[in-house]
C-alpha cells in the first residue's frame, strides 16, 4: 500500500498544480448537466415506470452523465496517465523501481478511480443544488454504488493501461468502449427501445448494473445492493486478470525495446 499510495499522492499532485485544467475538467460536466437539464423540457411527460423509477428525463439523464463520466475517468484517465509517464520519460524510471507490476497498475489507476468518485459527488451535488434533481433516496447507498462502479472500472482501467504500452493509443480503446457501453446500457435512453438482442447483451454489461444501481439508491426505486454486489465481483474478477494482462505487455515491451516509446 505504500507504493500505491505514493503514486496516487503523485498524480493528485500532478493534477492539483494544473489549476486551470482541474476546474474546466469539472465545470465540463456541469455544463453537460444543465444542457440535459434543458432537453429534460421536451420529456416533460415521459412516465417514471419507462425510466427506471427516476422521477424525471432530467433525473434519468444525470445518473447517465455521473456514471458515463466515472467510467471516463477510471478508464480514459488511466490510459491519460500511462501516455504523461511515455511522454515525460518516466515509465522506464517506474518500472525499474523495487515495485511489483500490481503496486504499479493499481497505484496508476489509483488517482483516477478516486478522482471518478470525486467528480460524481459533484455533479450530484449541482444537480440537486441549481437544477432541482429529486434526491429522495440513500445517501450511503449511492456512496457504495459509486465505489463499486470504480472498482469495476478499475480492471477496465488496467486494460486501457495494458494496450497503451503495447500500442500507445489506448485512450482511443477506452473511449470506444465507454461510448459504447453508455449507449447500450441505458444512460441516457431507456434500455426498452433497443432491439431485444441489444437488450439482451446489455444486461451482462458492468455499466448496466452501474446505472441501475445508482438511480434505485438515488431515487429510492428499488434495491441497491443487489448491483453494488454485481460491480464488486466483477471487479473481483477482472482485476487480477487486468493485472496479468498489464504485466504481460510490460515484459512484450521490454523485449521488443519498446517501452519508451509513445
Amino acid at each position: 500500500m505504500n507504493a500505491v499510495g505514493a503514486l496516487v499522492a503523485r498524480d493528485y499532485r500532478i493534477t492539483r498544480s494544473y489549476r486551470l485544467a482541474f476546474v474546466l475538467d469539472l465545470l465540463y460536466g456541469v455544463v453537460e448537466v444543465a444542457i440535459y437539464y434543458f432537453i429534460s423540457k421536451t420529456f416533460a411527460a415521459t412516465p417514471s415506470a419507462a425510466l427506471g423509477g427516476a422521477p424525471s428525463y432530467f433525473a434519468f439523464a444525470t445518473v447517465g452523465i455521473i456514471i458515463t463520466l466515472v467510467v471516463a475517468s477510471a478508464s480514459n484517465g488511466v490510459a491519460q496517465r500511462l501516455r504523461e509517464e511515455q511522454l515525460a520519460g518516466t515509465l522506464e524510471a517506474l518500472t525499474m523501481q523495487p515495485v511489483r507490476t500490481m503496486e504499479l497498475a493499481i497505484g496508476l489507476a489509483g488517482f483516477p478511480c478516486v478522482f471518478a468518485f470525486f467528480r460524481a459527488a459533484t455533479y450530484v451535488f449541482f444537480a440537486t443544488a441549481f437544477f432541482g434533481l429529486e434526491f429522495h433516496g440513500s445517501v450511503p447507498g449511492l456512496v457504495v454504488v459509486l465505489l463499486a462502479t470504480a472498482t469495476a472500472m478499475l480492471g477496465l482501467g488496467i486494460l486501457v493501461a495494458a494496450v497503451t504500452v503495447l500500442f500507445k493509443r489506448g485512450g482511443t480503446f477506452a473511449s470506444a468502449a465507454i461510448f459504447g457501453m453508455g449507449v447500450f446500457s441505458g444512460a441516457v435512453f431507456p434500455v426498452s427501445v433497443l432491439p431485444g438482442w441489444l437488450q439482451s447483451v446489455a444486461r451482462l454489461l458492468p455499466t448496466k448494473f452501474a446505472l441501475n444501481g445508482t438511480r434505485h439508491a438515488m431515487f429510492g426505486a428499488g434495491g441497491w445492493s443487489g448491483d453494488a454486489l454485481a460491480l464488486f465481483a466483477f471487479g473481483a474478477v477482472t482485476v487480477p486478470i487486468a493485472i496479468l494482462l498489464f504485466h504481460r505487455a510490460l515484459e512484450e515491451a521490454r523485449r521488443a525495446g519498446t517501452l519508451a516509446q509513445y
